[in-house]
């Protein structure tokens, strides 16, 4: 019989006030009384709607069956046949708007804990120690994948288990991409993508990082002097966005991503790091996605208080809402219907306070939600020692700008077709952010399945 408690079991968590001067992993885990509890929660619905939620069809019933009956190995086989990086998305996927949206359970109650199933499988596969996979017998064919993210992992680790030769280029000098520079410590431990990564090379995937596609090595130069028969490009969208304001270009102005990566990457956090970061008491972070929520915790992490100024209200912002509830249990505070117009600098040069307009919602923009606009006469000043954009982001041109024949959206992304990943340029597929524009890991992983299987058709049917 299922059971039919009506919300999701706790995760357990590090308290507010310990993790607040830590980097340590927030959320702890199921233990196995509590996965198997929660597992129960599982109708085992004949249709199966939380697979079609899912980008990369987990066989969500068919692992939750497993930890109900113990099988702990078999439930992680289940979800590792569709998943490259089950201990990664079990962490930092928005169930909430993908497989768990769909969940029978979650029409009269909450649905089931799917992502914290999946991290407890993967979380107790990783505890074994298991031996790595072994690498599959070579069919002949080399095949350049360019960034070592999420979509390009993904797509690596297809094609290597189909027995090709595969090398992934990574501009940085340490492989993951956004999961190692993007997403901290305390949400994603860098360990768990290094054992992945690990896991991969073991299939043979080879992966070269400082390597900077269209400036150390072009993609049309992959493809004839090294004989790489075809080239998935999965660079993410790196290059991040400002306001455009007076002021942006003042000290202590940071972007998410030089920020983040500094601290994620680049150990900012850690006394005598090359790449420190001006430490401020009073940091403003501009906007309100996952991304912001991560430069928010951080920050406060490294000592400050920490404000999020936002344009629209509390229903309308995009990040995920387990991350919002814990920067607001950490004591973040949050200015809600905020513009910023200004940076104001001190006479050294050093940001001291941002101008801001009061908002209100209007009528709904192209996206759908309400418009903001601006109260006349609202403006104000926050005093602040730093300022964080965390606007968003778009794909670096350089790939664009050093690849014959590669089409490319008006505002950067690479045309690629659907389904597929093929572009206009024979033999180049693409997926991810490089495709989409900023989206989540398990889209980008899904989109560097589908190319892996296209990429396979072609090779085979030259």
């Amino acid at each position: 019989m299922p059971n039919m408690i009506k919300t999701k079991y706790p995760m357990p968590t590090q308290s507010p006030e310990a993790r607040i001067c830590n980097f340590e992993e927030v959320a702890l885990g199921y233990g196995l009384e509590t996965a198997q509890l929660e597992a129960q929660r599982c109708l085992n619905c004949k249709n199966q709607p939380c697979v079609s939620g899912c980008p990369v069809q987990v066989h969500i019933p068919d692992f939750i069956r497993l930890i109900v009956k113990g099988d702990m190995e078999g439930a992680y086989q289940t979800i590792a046949q569709t998943n490259a990086l089950p201990a990664v998305c079990g962490r930092v996927c928005p169930q909430e708007s993908q497989c768990e949206k769909h969940c029978v359970r979650g029409l009269r109650d909450e649905p089931v804990a799917i992502g914290r199933l999946e991290r407890f499988a993967a979380d107790t596969h990783n505890a074994r120690e298991a031996e790595k996979p072994p690498k599959p017998a070579s069919n002949g064919h080399k095949v350049a994948v360019v960034g070592s993210g999420p979509s390009g992992l993904a797509c690596a680790g297809d094609l290597a288990r189909l027995g090709y030769q595969v090398t992934v280029f990574e501009a940085l000098h340490r492989a993951g991409g956004v999961l190692v520079y993007g997403i901290p410590e305390f949400r994603l431990p860098k360990a768990i993508v290094r054992r992945e990564i690990d896991t991969l090379q073991a299939l043979g995937v080879e992966i070269s990082t400082n390597t900077v596609i269209g400036k150390t090595i072009t993609v049309d130069e992959l493809m004839t002097e090294y004989g790489y028969e075809a080239v998935f490009v999965g660079s993410g969208a790196g290059l991040p966005k400002f306001m455009s304001i007076p002021g942006e270009t003042l000290k202590g102005v940071y972007s998410a991503n030089e920020f983040l990566t500094r601290v994620n990457l680049m150990r900012a956090s850690v006394p005598g790091s090359d790449t420190p970061v001006q430490l401020a008491k009073h940091v403003a972070v501009v906007g309100g996605g996952n991304v912001a929520m991560d430069a928010a915790r951080c920050a406060r992490r490294l000592g400050a208080e920490v404000t999020v100024v936002y344009r629209r209200t509390r229903d309308e912002l995009p990040a995920r809402l387990e991350e919002v509830e814990h920067a607001m249990e950490e004591g973040i505070v949050f200015n809600f219907l905020t513009n910023p117009v200004e940076v104001l600098g001190d006479e050294n040069g050093w940001v001291k306070a941002i101008r801001c307009l009061k908002m209100e919602l209007g009528e709904p923009d192209a996206s759908g939600r309400r418009r903001p606009v601006a109260i006349p006469g609202s403006e104000h000043d926050l005093p602040m020692d730093a300022v964080i954009m965390a606007l968003g982001t778009s794909p670096n041109p350089l790939i664009r700008d050093t690849t014959k024949g590669l089409e490319t959206q008006r505002w950067g992304g690479i045309i690629a077709e659907e389904g597929t990943g093929k572009t206009s340029r024979e033999g180049v597929y693409a997926g991810g952010d490089a495709v989409t524009g900023a989206a989540t890991v398990i889209l980008a992983m899904g989109a560097g399945k589908q190319a892996a299987a296209a990429i396979h058709q072609y090779i085979q049917s030259k």
